[in-house]
């Protein structure tokens, strides 16, 4: 990696107020063969508006740390902490999103949307209010009567990610999520996650092993090492958005990452 990079030093960070800290997380799995290590000694904080992406090739622990993160499973050792407060579980200050969309297939657009409002405390006129504002954020409100089967896979994953936003997550988990769409599919879903990113200015940790989808969307990069997943570095793409990926600047930035994935 060159300098170009910009790599930022790893180091352990202060908890300040607002943020995602990860610090010093490591975990593995019993198996019948023995003790596998997929992650080791894992710190990083997030700032409140950041959009991180975490890149690596299968099998670095990717998909374990954003688990972790969204107390889906408890680490082996090390911390995460948000607001200053242990994660020990799920919760609705966490959401997430995979690369399936996990629609419910006998709900409408609208009604998938509207799911998680079902057990706060809103009038109905409010939610209704919120899930036509979030129909309208993805570009969905002329299909809020379809049901999902009748969607193509962009647009499944446009409600998936309302579903979860009108939560208003503090902290937004994405696995892969546009990992199984055509590529206009994928380069429109990240454009959208760009402006709801600059809209709602929630921090996103987003899981990926696309370099270019990478370089496209993140503040930072993380780039991990496998067995065990360590973060060999960290990179601030100070690249201007939005980011064209035909510019020399984007192709040598994106070479020097694919290189860093190969060392």
């Amino acid at each position: 990696m060159t300098s170009r990079l910009k790599a930022v030093p790893l180091r352990r960070f202060e908890v300040k107020e607002k943020v995602l800290c990860i610090d010093g997380v490591s975990k593995g799995f019993h198996t019948a063969g023995g003790y596998l290590a997929v992650l080791d000694d894992v710190s990083f904080q997030a700032e409140n508006g950041e959009l991180i992406a975490i890149l690596g090739r299968s099998g670095c622990g990717k998909s374990t740390l954003l688990k972790i993160v969204a107390g889906f499973m408890p680490s082996g050792s090390g911390k995460v902490l948000l607001n200053q407060k242990p994660v020990t579980g799920p919760g609705p200050d966490r959401c997430v999103i995979f690369q399936e969309d996990a629609l419910f297939p006998w709900l409408t657009v609208a009604e998938n949307i509207a799911f998680g409002l079902k057990g706060q405390k809103q009038s109905g006129t409010s939610k209704a209010a919120e899930m036509n504002r979030f129909l309208k954020l993805v570009g969905l409100s002329e299909f809020r009567n379809y049901l999902p089967g009748e969607l193509s896979g962009g647009m499944k994953q446009r409600v998936a990610l309302a579903r979860v936003l009108i939560l208003q997550p503090q902290v937004l988990l994405m696995d892969e999520p546009f990992a199984s769409l055509d590529a206009q599919s994928r380069e429109e879903m990240q454009n959208l996650l760009l402006r709801l990113w600059k809209k709602l200015s929630h921090i996103i940790l987003f899981v990926t092993h696309d370099v270019n989808e990478a370089v496209v969307l993140a503040d930072r990069i993380l780039l991990m090492d496998k067995n065990p997943g360590r973060i060999r570095e960290e990179v601030r793409v100070d690249l201007p958005r939005p980011r064209e990926k035909e510019r020399s600047a984007f192709l040598n930035f994106t070479r020097r990452l694919n290189q860093g994935l190969m060392g």
